[in-house]
């Protein structure tokens, strides 16, 4: 599964992959309620889930995203095709951890991506981390889903809002460390 790439003709871009599993059941916050009052917040168990595949920029907050069925090497082989065609003409770097996904002998890896693992045990060193909790923010806490169809609904709504503001992504995951070791 490693890869080597001797020489590079492309431009380089770095990206940090993770993916996110969205569902039906509800994840409860505290919230404001008028004083006096008592804050009722819906709550439902539903085993249903999809999965947001991300990769997101440092650099300019571009990302690439994909609402697949499950975590698993044959959704990450459609993310990876499709990551490596909107950029082919780009060299990828892509940081990610070691879920099992990543893992199976049958990832097929596009030339123009080159693996980058994080350590074990580490989330905190990939920022789409906080990508994540950002968009669970917007509509996904203290919400109860009439179906799956509505949670990928404002998924996809949520997602794309975050392509078409890349420099709001670039504030979530443009760590400081990164953008100094890219000479940003």
């Amino acid at each position: 599964m490693k890869k080597i790439v001797s020489s590079v003709s492309k431009p380089f871009k770095l990206f940090f992959q993770d993916e996110s599993r969205f569902g039906r059941i509800s994840k409860t916050l505290s919230c404001w309620a008028k004083k006096g009052q008592r804050a009722v917040v819906p709550n439902q168990i539903v085993r249903e889930y999809t999965y947001a595949y991300t990769a997101a920029c440092p650099q300019d907050g571009i990302t690439v995203s994909l609402i697949l069925p499950h975590m698993d090497t044959d959704c990450m082989n459609v993310f990876l095709k499709e990551l490596s065609e909107r950029h082919s003409n780009e060299h990828i770097g892509l940081v990610w951890d070691g879920a099992s996904g990543h893992r199976g002998k049958e990832l097929a890896l596009p030339d123009n991506i080159t693996l980058i693992p994080l350590p074990p045990y580490s989330p905190e060193l990939n920022p789409v981390e906080n990508f994540w909790k950002e968009l669970k923010k917007q509509g996904f806490y203290n919400r109860v889903f009439q179906d799956m169809k509505e949670v990928e609904d404002l998924l996809e709504k949520r997602l794309k809002h975050f392509e078409d503001n890349p420099q709001k992504v670039q504030s979530i995951v443009g760590y400081s460390w990164i953008l100094s070791a890219l000479n940003c």
